[in-house]
């Protein structure tokens, strides 16, 4: 290793990587969509007119619009311009797929994903309590009733089921929220289809369903909380009790020390709670 000027060993050197052309034009591309020059829904110009703006080839610009479609923010048709749409939430989550599955595999990582659900789901059912509508009761209603119609075929029921929770995360009107959703149901899926195939689980998920729809129709949000609680944690035991039938390790719950106590108070604050 070469000596620096001041007699000590110098860093090893990092190569810089330059940047490809097409990167550019995605990058000032990327802006004018966020700044709302080209809103969703909108066309670019042809890219024709993109080689003459940008001053460059077509396979520089043909690049860059794949860039941006592999993004999510733009939806190329041959024969069609492209057109700017919003990030996908398959995509969204696809983008964080390699980070996730890295923090999974590191010790504690699952159980740090099972608390935060927890932590998710237990806010979504305290803001359903005190502000989902008269439409929103009945929308749970229904896919409570769909999820209890599927009981004794596992695979509708799994799908009933994540629709049940999906449609108490859309009573909070947060787009946001609904990403969160569908990644904790694509991050922890193991878990589902292991515990949903254990006799009687299906039951005790529909009966756990049940009182949760039954304590946000009574505007309880502290029962809602208990139910949903009750719920998750249960299915996080079952999980670790049958991948480690020794039963040396228990899933560590929101209510230890080093968890969140309680999200009522976060998740509520913006609509006045």
């Amino acid at each position: 290793m070469a000596a620096s000027l001041s007699g000590q060993k110098a860093p090893p050197q990092t190569r810089i990587r330059r940047r490809r052309l097409y990167e550019d034009i995605a990058e000032r591309l990327e802006t004018l969509i966020n700044e709302g020059v080209y809103g969703p829904g909108t066309e670019l110009p042809s890219e024709r007119v993109l080689m003459q703006e940008f001053g460059v080839g077509r396979p520089a610009i043909r690049e860059a619009l794949f860039a941006l479609q592999r993004m999510g923010l733009l939806h190329l048709s041959a024969g069609e311009r492209p057109r700017v749409q919003e990030p996908a939430r398959d995509v969204i989550i696809d983008s964080m797929r390699g980070a996730v599955n890295r923090f999974m595999a590191q010790p504690g990582g699952l159980r740090q994903f099972q608390r935060a659900r927890i932590f998710f789901e237990v806010g979504i059912v305290r803001d359903a309590a005190r502000h989902a509508s008269a439409a929103d009761l009945e929308k749970i209603e229904a896919a409570l009733a769909e999820n209890r119609a599927a009981l004794g075929s596992p695979r509708r029921f799994e799908e009933t089921d994540v629709a049940f929770h999906l449609t108490l995360a859309t009573t909070a009107r947060n787009s946001l929220f609904l990403v969160i959703h569908d990644a904790m149901f694509e991050w922890l899926y193991s878990q589902r289809t292991v515990t949903l195939a254990v006799a009687g689980q299906a039951l005790f998920a529909l009966q756990a369903h049940e009182r949760i729809t039954k304590a946000i129709a009574a505007r309880d949000a502290d029962a809602a909380e208990e139910a949903m609680r009750a719920h998750l944690e249960h299915g996080h035991k079952l999980y670790w009790d049958m991948i480690q039938p020794e039963g040396s390790h228990e899933i560590e719950t929101d209510r230890d020390a080093t968890g969140p106590k309680s999200p009522g108070r976060v998740f509520g604050r913006s609509r006045g709670s």
